[in-house]
């Protein structure tokens, strides 16, 4: 089961979607909660989880009776996570809800082996009772997306990351999958970036993605910002070494507060960069980030106009309609929002 929740109360959308799924949390048990600190630069840049997530989480948390929460991180090579956890705002999370801040940098390491690949894994990850993984669905120059699978790149030491990049990070990625235990998935869907892992261009989207299995919500992530899972080598590696299965359509989607979804679209420097293209009137935020994905994916070609919008009710017309509220144009792609990879198949 995955749940989609919109919004733009990050922490009340993420309390909720915990709330509608079947979390096998039990009293006593320590959890750590792992967000993507890659760099110290605050979540509107699109590169870092929103602290309001986590607080969504960490509410959730205590009111099912959890007193030991560890929020963990290990941050990029060349930068600080205590900096990190400071910029962000997670010193002050530590300070509300008297949660512990863990910098994996100082923890201590333990070795295993899967499929031929020994890697180290920071300690604390492998022993906790149950990891909250809490990736920023983005763009990555090496591995095309990075979620639920990659975050896990923060529990292991720097001198392993290194490694990581030198023998290939989707093999080394999958395999630490498998090895560490993710118990559940909370998915930043705010605005991450599409260009680069380190932020710069949002794209504001103002959803969270929620669900037991990384590969399973990885794989239908991937669809929202215009990819097929096959395309992800990393995603198709984890399936072959048993971390889970691909979303099908068999898997039970869940849709929280439909009319939550923001009623406009936030201008960005992405959107500035495809307006040329587009012809849009009254659009969801959601709607047309799915929109500015896809042509993204695409390199902003198209042959006919695109047009988006609420205020495409009731019209008919030629070229490409967006959404169920375009859907009088000569093509339409349907969906409440669609997925960004079903635009690109009629760009």
């Amino acid at each position: 089961m995955i749940v989609i929740n919109h919004g733009k109360d990050w922490s009340k959308i993420t309390y909720d979607s915990l709330a509608a799924s079947n979390i096998a949390l039990k009293s006593g048990m320590s959890v750590s909660i792992k967000p993507n600190l890659v760099v110290s630069r605050p979540a509107s840049d699109g590169a870092t989880t929103h602290p309001e997530v986590v607080e969504g989480i960490i509410q959730y948390l205590q009111d099912s009776g959890i007193r030991h929460i560890n929020i963990i991180e290990s941050s990029s090579i060349g930068d600080s996570t205590k900096k990190a956890f400071a910029v962000c705002g997670y010193e002050a999370l530590q300070k509300k809800y008297n949660v512990s801040l863990i910098d994996l940098k100082n923890d201590s390491v333990i070795k295993h082996k899967h499929n031929g690949l020994e890697i180290s894994i920071c300690k604390t990850a492998l022993e906790t009772d149950f990891l909250i993984n809490v990736p920023v669905l983005k763009s990555h120059r090496q591995t095309r997306m990075t979620c639920c699978l990659k975050n896990l790149k923060g529990c292991i030491p720097d001198s392993e990351k290194r490694r990581f990049h030198t023998i290939g990070l989707h093999s080394p990625i999958a395999a630490l999958n498998a090895l560490i235990k993710t118990h559940f998935c909370v998915v930043d869907g705010i605005c991450g970036d599409l260009t680069f892992e380190e932020g710069g261009t949002p794209v504001e989207a103002n959803r969270v993605i929620v669900g037991e299995n990384p590969l399973m919500v990885d794989s239908f992530c991937a669809g929202l910002i215009g990819y097929q899972p096959e395309e992800i080598e990393h995603l198709q590696l984890a399936r072959q070494m048993g971390v889970g299965q691909f979303v099908s359509p068999e898997t039970k989607i869940i849709e929280l507060n439909p009319d939550n979804k923001p009623l406009k679209a936030a201008k960005s420097n992405m959107i500035e960069r495809y307006q040329r293209l587009v012809n849009e009137d009254s659009a969801c935020s959601v709607c047309y980030s799915a929109l500015i994905f896809a042509l993204h994916r695409k390199g902003g070609r198209t042959n006919k106009k695109v047009h988006i919008g609420q205020g495409f009710k009731g019209k008919a017309g030629e070229g490409i309609g967006i959404g169920n509220c375009a859907n009088g144009f000569s093509t339409c792609i349907e969906g409440c929002p669609p997925k960004a990879v079903d635009i690109m198949k009629q760009l």
